[in-house]
């Protein structure tokens, strides 16, 4: 079977320095010597095993699941008893791939943001096919690191934005390349929150003030590549989203589900600049409670310029309903909204379920028939996917690291100008700020000794 998103490679790729054949490092298969086979099952890690792992364990149905990472004990208990109990438990992950690399196949991150990036990279070095949740990584220079990584190590990969895996994404390609909008030059994608005092997010009442790490968390392991940091009892386990060293807020937590179809739709990669419109709150410590985001992008082939935002916050930050929007009363609570030429188009907060904004042209579009299928659809989400791929039954995953980690640099990109205000001229092929050269050292987070990985790609 032939890829079944058949993704076009972007001018990203060419940037990515080609490595000579003695670098080439087969990728394991323990279900066939000779290849993967269709009725075996793929031997599966999962390193963080509660939480966003739930996903993991759904997508990994039938599979074999050998190993379990997490940090925190009682989870990792917890998730043996329900999950896998016969899989053999860890705490730190270089210690399971020391001892059963040669028994794994293909490994699920399902760890803070900060930990994404040297779990996804130890993997790959063993030539071990991987998943990871979004946001793929932390920073730019990671991204960059894990596309050299992947033409190096010739692994699969993908990335857990479920929608990428859904029939509406590809519906809305089809329609905008039958010409149904015309030219798009403006899209804006929205979602409210943070949600601050919820289950992700909450703000410190003593942000400097130093809890006592609980019996059952390494908090060594799970501050990983970060440098010392003493622990507020908010970091774990799920409220690290908020505080800028470790998550990327609403806007990293929600940009690769809600603003996916966009980026690949339109072709939205390598912008020339991206700024701050407005943001409301943060600092040093903690993400910001609002922001509007806006990226400007050249012609793209036969595409126009293309002014891209993203809203997140309150009402005041959310787009408002356009002229010739007739298909409800009021705009959804979030989603992305496409200003064609021709007809306003809209794709839901996973980028999928697409239609037009006038009610007549929706119903007209329905009666006449909908565009022939051009991307075939995939079943079972990004998991399923990569075990698929593992398994030889497809050629690639569609939110693989060609096509994520560009998309992640787009979202990442937008974080640093909400960190630091003001607009960003970006030369891509370079991966330079090229008007506050000052900014550039915020490409790449400090790293502690120890958890180096990905140096030796840049040489």
């Amino acid at each position: 079977m032939s890829n079944p998103t058949n993704f076009p490679r972007r001018d990203f790729l060419k940037r990515t320095a080609a490595l000579s054949a003695s670098a080439f490092v087969l990728p394991r298969i323990a279900i066939g010597q000779s290849g993967p086979s269709a009725n075996g099952k793929v031997n599966i890690a999962m390193i963080g095993a509660g939480g966003i792992a739930s996903q993991a364990y759904d997508g990994s149905k039938g599979e074999n699941i050998v190993a379990l990472c997490d940090v925190d004990s009682k989870t990792l208990d917890a998730a043996r008893a329900k999950q896998a109990p016969k899989a053999k438990t860890f705490t730190d992950f270089r210690e399971m791939f020391d001892k059963m690399g040669d028994e794994i196949d293909m490994v699920c991150v399902n760890t803070p943001d900060h930990t994404h990036f040297p779990a996804t990279m130890e993997a790959m070095q063993r030539g071990i096919h991987v998943f990871t949740q979004k946001p793929l990584v932390h920073n730019v220079w990671e991204g960059r690191t894990l596309a050299k990584a992947k033409e190096k190590y010739k692994v699969h990969t993908n990335m857990g934005n479920q929608g990428h895996t859904f029939d509406g994404i590809r519906q809305m390609r089809e329609w905008y390349e039958a010409g149904i909008f015309g030219q798009i030059k403006e899209a804006h994608s929205w979602i409210n929150g943070p949600d601050w005092g919820g289950r992700y997010f909450a703000r410190p009442e003593d942000p400097m003030k130093q809890h006592a790490v609980p019996e059952n968390l390494d908090y060594d392991l799970w501050l990983g590549p970060c440098p010392e940091t003493p622990y507020h009892r908010l970091y774990h386990p799920r409220r690290w989203r908020g505080f800028n060293k470790f998550g990327t807020g609403t806007l990293g937590d929600w940009f690769c589900h809600v603003a996916d179809a966009p980026v690949w739709v339109l072709d939205l990669y390598d912008p020339v600049s991206v700024e701050a419109v407005e943001v409301d709150g943060g600092s040093d410590l903690l993400v910001p409670d609002g922001a509007t985001v806006r990226w400007d992008f050249e012609k793209r082939g036969t595409r126009e310029p293309l002014s891209f935002y993203w809203h997140n916050g309150t009402t005041s930050l959310m787009p408002k309903k356009p002229e010739g929007w007739t298909i409800s009363n009021n705009l959804p609570k979030y989603g992305t909204l496409y200003f064609g030429d021709k007809q306003i188009g809209y794709t839901d907060e996973r980028s999928n379920n697409p239609r037009l904004g006038n009610r007549e042209a929706m119903l007209a579009l329905k009666k006449a028939g909908f565009p022939e299928e051009k991307y075939p659809r995939v079943k079972g989400g990004p998991i399923r996917e990569l075990v698929d791929v593992v398994k030889g039954n497809i050629k690639e995953a569609g939110a693989n690291f060609d096509y994520s980690v560009p998309m992640n640099e787009v979202m990442l990109l937008g974080v640093l100008a909400c960190r630091h205000g003001g607009k960003i001229d970006w030369d891509a092929k370079n991966m330079k700020i090229t008007n506050r050269p000052e900014l550039n050292q915020f490409l790449k987070d400090p790293v502690r000794k120890g958890w180096e990985y990905g140096e030796d790609l840049w040489t």
